[in-house]
C-alpha cells in the first residue's frame, strides 16, 4: 500500500464517518424503533443499510458522469462540496442537528406514522444524506481516476456502512453506554476534523479553478 493510498483511505474514512455519523444515527434508530420487536429491529437495520449502500455506490460510480453531463467542473465540485461539509462540521462542533446528515423534525414525525422506516428516513437522509452523498462524489473526484485510490474510497465507505450497521444492531446498548455526554463528545471531536478537511477541499477547489493565477 502506497502512502498516497493510505492518505486518501484515512481521509475518506474520517470524512464518511463524520457525514454519516453512525453513532448519532444509532441514537435516532433507537428512538424510531422503540417498542419494535428485536427481530423486526434487526431486519429494519439490515434493510436500511443495504439500501443506503446501493444509493451511495451509485453516486460513487456514476456521480462524476452526471456532473460532467451537467457541465459542472471538478473545481466547482470541490469548492461547493467543501462548503457543504464545512457547514456540517460547524453544526457538529456547536452541537446542532444538521439537515444534511439527519432527518428534520417534520421527517421524523412522518416516520413515526410509517410502517416501514428502512427507506425513509433511515436509508436516506440519515445514512445516505446530502452530506454523505456529496462526500462520496468529492472523494472520488480526488482520486483523479486512479483505480487503486478509488478502491480505497470504496473500502472506506463500506467500512463506515458496516460500522453503521453494527451501531444500529447495538443501538440500545450503545446509547446506554455512552450516554448523552459521550455522544456529544464524539460528535464534536469528529466535527473539528471534518471542518479542517472541508477547508482543505475548498482550498483545493479554488486552486484548481485557476482564479488565483
Amino acid at each position: 500500500m502506497t502512502p498516497e493510498m493510505l492518505e486518501i483511505g484515512l481521509v475518506a474514512l474520517t470524512t464518511f464517518f463524520a457525514t454519516m455519523g453512525p453513532v448519532d444515527s444509532a441514537a435516532i434508530f433507537a428512538a424510531l424503533t422503540a417498542g419494535v420487536p428485536a427481530r423486526q429491529r434487526r431486519k429494519t437495520a439490515v434493510k436500511s443499510v443495504a439500501i443506503a449502500t446501493i444509493i451511495l455506490l451509485i453516486f460513487v460510480f456514476f456521480g462524476g458522469d452526471v456532473l460532467r453531463y451537467m457541465g459542472i467542473s471538478m473545481a466547482a465540485l470541490k469548492t461547493s462540496g467543501g462548503i457543504l461539509l464545512l457547514l456540517v462540521g460547524i453544526d457538529m462542533v456547536l452541537g446542532k442537528t444538521s439537515a444534511a446528515t439527519s432527518a428534520t423534525e417534520d421527517e421524523a414525525e412522518e416516520a413515526h406514522h410509517r410502517n416501514d422506516i428502512s427507506v425513509f428516513p433511515l436509508a436516506t437522509p440519515i445514512i445516505a444524506g446530502p452530506g454523505t452523498i456529496g462526500a462520496a462524489v468529492l472523494m472520488v473526484a480526488k482520486t483523479d481516476g486512479d483505480g487503486k485510490l478509488m478502491a480505497m474510497v470504496v473500502l472506506a465507505l463500506v467500512a463506515n456502512l458496516l460500522i453503521a450497521l453494527i451501531c444500529f444492531l447495538m443501538a440500545t446498548q450503545l446509547q446506554r453506554l455512552l450516554g448523552v455526554t459521550g455522544l456529544n463528545v464524539i460528535t464534536r471531536i469528529v466535527g473539528v476534523l471534518l471542518t479542517a478537511l472541508a477547508v482543505q477541499f475548498i482550498f483545493d477547489g479554488i486552486d484548481a479553478s485557476g482564479l488565483l493565477v
